[in-house]
């Protein structure tokens, strides 16, 4: 009989959760941070509020940790470790960021490259007073590069010459976003996003819809060339418009060339739709660099991945699956 009893109070007190759970409103959750030179915004809606404080703090918190690893502003990271080293056991982290960076590499044919850390020092886009290096500046920083100027053994990273600087920005960024975005997935969330300076991973849907990611339009800041309408996945944009100087009416922005150590004028942005935060975010940046022609195609092929491209002139290139997922204003 008390065992009956018991039963029935813990099935009344189940159904009183339920039905308290359900009384509770949903609600979203922002809060922005500073990490590796950008602003970094997480997102998260549900019904538990505190719960979801929680979980942007864990996602901001992974986020600072690989921070911590991978930014070559950190003299005891991973990264700033290497660039005075030429073999270098890292974190599994670390090697991660580095295999996405190398596949992108190679079948972009050198286009995206994580060895031009003496070019992007000798440019310094984004000093106060910016200056164009010289013609012998540029031919000494490109010395080394490529493809296979950084090679993986196991965990090793091994560098081909000693004085090669590393540069990681392409793809470690988005390696993070997807990090933080991984963590809430497996948190009880109904939906949340984690954005990184135009890299976005994200997480469920927002009131079971599907994403509206603004894309910026390229030469007006505040005007939207259009709305990608998607499911979830991962996107990221790359620009001229990012880091830039202007001098007699040229734009030098931060995206380089490996070929010939300028910046490269195919495109004026590339925003990619695909799985996985940090290979959008090398693929963005490779397509950048290859230009229209050449950068659709690499996207063409690249499995689950949609683009848009906006060539210098102003002409749009999309893959095939892109048009569907865009609203036009």
């Amino acid at each position: 009989m008390k065992r009956r009893y018991a039963l029935l109070v813990l099935c009344a007190l189940v159904a009183l959760a339920v039905l308290w759970w359900r009384g509770q409103k949903p609600q979203t959750v922002k809060r922005s941070r500073m990490i590796m030179g950008t602003v970094v915004e997480v997102t998260a809606s549900g019904r538990d509020g505190l719960m979801l404080h929680e979980q942007i703090e864990a996602a901001f918190s992974e986020m600072e940790r690989l921070e911590r690893l991978l930014s070559p502003h950190i003299e005891t990271s991973e990264v700033a470790q290497l660039a005075t080293s030429r073999d270098l056991q890292v974190s599994d982290e670390t090697r991660t960021v580095i295999a996405i960076g190398l596949e992108v590499a190679q079948k972009s044919d050198g286009a995206f490259d994580m060895s031009l850390g003496r070019l992007v020092e000798a440019w310094d886009v984004t000093a106060v007073q910016p200056r164009l290096p010289s013609a012998d500046e540029i031919r000494e920083a490109l010395k080394g590069i490529g493809p296979e100027a950084i090679r993986l053994d196991g965990n090793r990273v091994i560098k081909r010459e000693a004085s090669l600087q590393p540069e990681f920005g392409g793809v470690a960024k988005g390696y993070a976003v997807e990090a933080g975005a991984k963590l809430l997935r497996k948190a009880a969330i109904d939906a949340g996003a984690v954005n990184a300076g135009g890299d976005m991973a994200l997480v469920g849907r927002p009131e079971q819809r599907e994403w509206r990611i603004g894309i910026r339009h390229p030469r007006e800041a505040d005007q939207l060339l259009g709305t990608l309408v998607v499911p979830g996945g991962a996107v990221a944009t790359s620009g001229d418009y990012e880091r830039f100087f202007e001098q007699n009416g040229e734009r030098f922005h931060h995206l380089f060339d490996p070929r010939n150590g300028y910046p490269a004028r195919g495109c004026q942005s590339v925003t990619v739709w695909t799985t996985n935060a940090a290979y959008a975010d090398a693929l963005a940046t490779a397509a950048f660099v290859l230009g229209p022609t050449a950068g659709l195609e690499l996207l063409e092929n690249w499995p689950q991945t949609e683009a848009l491209l906006v060539a210098a002139d102003g002409t749009i290139f999309m893959t095939g699956g892109m048009e569907e997922r865009i609203e036009w204003p």
